[in-house]
This record gives structure tokens, C-alpha cells and sequence, in this order.
């Protein structure tokens, strides 16, 4: 599947941004035109089932081969948050980006921190601004705009298709790139000894203290500082 992509920026070297279950390419709104301020070329997808991409079957596997058919192999950088973490560590060994940064990757969900059924997210849906606000309160009003925005885009499917029996341990056994995983200091997927173990794996782990699951949209700077070395 072809997926719906947008850019920022012309430099030389190439970025790629993927993000996470109900959002598409418009939650790096602010990312992107920073990586393009690094000289990047930054390409943003909408994996299947979310923003302007095609609809169809969805499974773990058909997210990462959409990247792979979609994306140039090779690129300089390529950041998965949540689901799109997970995607992309399924398309890496195909893609073979020279580094992949899995921002708070949505590997384990039923071994996590705090056990998450992707289910629960199709509630949010036809979620309203006020709820919106209540559960990112560190968000600024575009990001809230984008959410709802991103929300009315989305198919549920996405989320029934992760949910139930389909649930299972996803983390790597070991990095088949140069890989960073970033893990939200006040998030939900990661104990202390997840970190550990994923350090042991042969990833580096660095922790944005403070942020919630979408990193990159509750402190943008400790965001970007936690690339420092890696973009």
C-alpha cells in the first residue's frame, strides 16, 4: 500500500517520521519544521487506516510493510512514536536506516507498566476538546486542534485489529540498526527493568523526564534534546 506522505524542508539528508495509533503525519507539525531547520529532508506518513491514507486490512506486519513500500531504504534517521515505533521496528531490517529512534514504542502493551487493550482508544473517537485538554494538559491549542483533527481521520479498526488475541510481546531481541529508545518519563509502557532489559538488548535508552506517552507533544525541547547525538 502507497501511503499518504508530506515533507518539510529540502536538505540533503533524509528524516522520516511515523507516528502513532490515531494520530497521522500532522502531530510532528512542529518536529518536522525543526528537523528541517537541521538541514533534513523530513518525510512524514500516514500509515494505513489514519489521515489521508488508504483504509483496509491492519495488522502489525501490513503497517510495516506499507513503510517499506512506501519509504526510501536508507534514510539518515527514522523516528517511530507508539504504534509507528512498532511498525518500524518490523520494516527496519528492510529499510536500514542509518539510525532509528523508537519513541515510547508500543512493543509490550500487555507486559506494560500499566497494561493498555488498544481497544480502549476507539472510545476516544468522537472525543471533545475539554477531554482532549484533561488528558494532555501540556498541550498547547494546536496540538489540541490537531488531535481532534486526526481523530476525525482515523478508522477504529486500527485499534480493534491490535486489541484482544492479537495482543502479544513485540520488543526486539536486539537492534538491527544503530537504535535509540526513547521513553516518557510519566508514560505507561516502560518499568525501570523494561529499560534495563531493552539497555542489555544492545539499545540506548534515554528517559524525557516530566512527559507524558507523546513525547514530542509535551516538551517538544526535551524531545529534541533526547535526540541530541542520534539526529
Amino acid at each position: 500500500m502507497q501511503l499518504h506522505t508530506h515533507e518539510w524542508g529540502t536538505g540533503d539528508r533524509i528524516a522520516v517520521l511515523v507516528h502513532g495509533i490515531m494520530s497521522d503525519h500532522r502531530t510532528w507539525h512542529r518536529v518536522g519544521p525543526a528537523l528541517a531547520g537541521r538541514g533534513y529532508r523530513v518525510i512524514g506518513v500516514d500509515l494505513r487506516g489514519h489521515g489521508r491514507s488508504p483504509r483496509g486490512e491492519y495488522s502489525p506486519e501490513l503497517f510495516a510493510d506499507d513503510l517499506v513500500d512506501t519509504l526510501p531504504a536508507g534514510a539518515d534517521v527514522v523516528i517511530g512514536h507508539s504504534l509507528g515505533g512498532l511498525a518500524l521496528s518490523l520494516a527496519a531490517e528492510r529499510l536500514r536506516p542509518a539510525r532509528a529512534v523508537y519513541s515510547d514504542p508500543a512493543w509490550s502493551l500487555t507486559e506494560a507498566a500499566q497494561p493498555v487493550d488498544p481497544a480502549v482508544f476507539v472510545t476516544f473517537k468522537r472525543a471533545e476538546r475539554t477531554l482532549v485538554r484533561n488528558f494532555n494538559p501540556r498541550w498547547d491549542d494546536a496540538d489540541v486542534d490537531v488531535e481532534l483533527a486526526t481523530l476525525a481521520d482515523w478508522d477504529t479498526g486500527t485499534a480493534l485489529a491490535l486489541s484482544g488475541h492479537h495482543l502479544r510481546d513485540r520488543t526486539p531481541q536486539r537492534p538491527v540498526v544503530p537504535s535509540l529508545v526513547q521513553i516518557a518519563g510519566e508514560g505507561f509502557l516502560f518499568t525501570e527493568e523494561a529499560a534495563k532489559e531493552l539497555t542489555a538488548r544492545g539499545f540506548e535508552v534515554r528517559t524525557v523526564r516530566g512527559a507524558g506517552h507523546t513525547i514530542h507533544r509535551d516538551d517538544l525541547e526535551g524531545f529534541l534534546a533526547g535526540l541530541e547525538g542520534w539526529i
